[in-house]
């Protein structure tokens, strides 16, 4: 007996690649939302690492920050320690200064024939008051503390006789002005 196929071929072919092609689209899909739910997943990861970095990181700003603040109130004291050293310096080598000068200045007095009674600083300025034998005796004194290298001029403001003990003498006052530095 002899068999016929009353099916067309063709469409038991076309059936099978139509279910074939919708087996692949669905694989093909389901790949496709599998990949789209790794890299969802990969980076809900990663944005939770780097929020937790970012939160570390803010943490070790504010204490980096804590610690920069305390640096700079240590560099401010640091700064004026040192300015206050600087003062302390200047006046312990300014601290025998007046004394040295002083002494220079009395060693710059005739023995015998001027005596100062008076010495007074202001500023830059210098006040002697004394007797001296005569006005030659003066003279000489002022001539002697105008080369005395603290000293920049000498001016005579008075001058007069005066009767100390019986004897004649004359009485003076310079005005001195001192060089800048000293």
């Amino acid at each position: 007996m002899i068999k016929i196929n009353l099916i067309p071929y063709h469409e038991k072919e076309k059936k099978e690649n139509l279910a074939r092609q919708i087996a692949v689209m669905a694989g093909a899909f389901l790949l496709f939302i599998l990949c789209l739910a790794g890299v969802y997943v990969y980076m809900t990861v990663q944005v939770g690492r780097l929020e937790t970095k970012l939160t570390e990181s803010r943490d070790k700003l504010k204490a980096l920050e804590a610690k920069v603040g305390d640096l700079d109130k240590y560099k401010s004291q640091i700064a004026e320690f040192e300015l206050k050293l600087g003062v302390i310096g200047t006046l312990e080598e300014n601290r025998v200064y007046p004394v040295k000068m002083f002494d220079d200045l009395a060693m710059l007095v005739p023995q015998k024939s001027v005596w100062l009674t008076k010495i007074g600083q202001s500023d830059e300025s210098l006040t002697l008051e004394g007797v001296g034998r005569d006005n030659i005796a003066v003279a000489g004194f002022m001539k002697t503390i105008e080369n005395f290298p603290a000293i920049q001029s000498v001016d005579l403001v008075s001058s007069k006789k005066v009767e100390i003990a019986e004897t004649t003498l004359q009485q003076f006052i310079f005005s001195c002005k001192l060089k800048k530095g000293f």
